[in-house]
């Protein structure tokens, strides 16, 4: 048998050499360093940018101004409902994924995550496409209902409502899968159905995800610009959201956009913040 011996590194001798380094200094190599260096400087330098040029002394006159005040109603507005629309289709989508076994399972977790990486200007004329008014559904629904979904307040929420509701699916699904089924299954045991197993055990464990996928969800849908002015266009107190306030702003009066820019930013940060003990948690 081999004797092992604690050295003053921390090491093992003659057992698993396991050195860990607490509350000491790591040299980092050069070629790692400055690389790590040019990047963090090229997020933080538009930032710092939009702080330093921003018109400070104007900040509240800009920011009372009645278009300003509009845009960020419409878009509070627009973004909160559409997070309720993801919460109330995309919970269940997430269970569904994550708790049942069914054929193309993977390509539909695929389907789903696609508005995460397609361009959403792409998802914008997708939306067009389905929902216009010569669109696959959308023709049905302008001709039975005379419903017109383009150019209009509620196409502004479904299509934050495309871009949005995949971060919260991702989240909420990744939390199911952390979850133990086996709370559902006793639940089931003793009598419950799925749903009220489901309502009464799997959702108040979910809950932190859910609220996390939430969050995630309005935020993503507060700063949509893309799929919004190609299926909804860029119609003051109907469709214009702060993001293309900011793009309009910024042709004319780049003040406004600049203190616009703020706003959108300082959401950002919160958004960040609040959800920080949750990531430190998970990692």
């Amino acid at each position: 048998m081999t004797k092992s011996t604690r050295t003053p590194t921390g090491t093992v001798d003659g057992g698993p050499r396991r050195a860990r380094l607490r509350g000491g200094t790591r040299t980092v190599p050069v070629p790692l360093l400055l690389p790590a260096l040019v990047g963090l400087a090229f997020l933080l330098l538009p930032l710092i940018a939009l702080l330093v040029r921003a018109p400070w002394r104007d900040l509240p006159e800009q920011l009372t101004s009645a278009e300003v005040w509009q845009a960020l109603r419409l878009s509070l507005v627009c973004a909160t409902s559409a997070t309720l629309l993801s919460l109330l289709v995309g919970v269940p989508l997430a269970w569904l994924l994550a708790r049942t076994e069914f054929p193309g399972r993977g390509l539909v977790r695929a389907l789903v995550t696609l508005p995460l990486v397609l361009p959403p200007v792409v998802g914008g004329v997708a939306l067009l496409l389905a929902f216009g008014r010569n669109g696959v559904v959308g023709q049905w629904l302008d001709s039975w209902f005379g419903i017109t979904l383009p150019f209009t307040t509620t196409g502004v929420v479904l299509a934050e409502t495309f871009v949005a509701m995949p971060f919260l699916v991702i989240s909420v699904e990744g939390t199911l899968r952390a979850a133990d089924p086996r709370y559902e299954e006793a639940a089931t045991t003793l009598g419950a159905s799925r749903f009220t197993a489901f309502r009464r055990v799997t959702l108040p464990l979910i809950a932190p995800g859910i609220a996390a996928g939430a969050v995630l969800a309005w935020a993503r849908a507060l700063g949509e610009f893309g799929a919004t002015i190609t299926f909804a266009g860029n119609f003051p107190g109907r469709t214009q959201t702060m993001p293309l306030a900011v793009y309009l702003a910024l042709q004319n009066d780049p003040a406004a956009a600049i203190a616009l820019s703020l706003v959108l930013l300082a959401v950002s940060i919160a958004v960040l913040a609040g959800l920080r003990d949750r990531w430190m948690t998970a990692s």
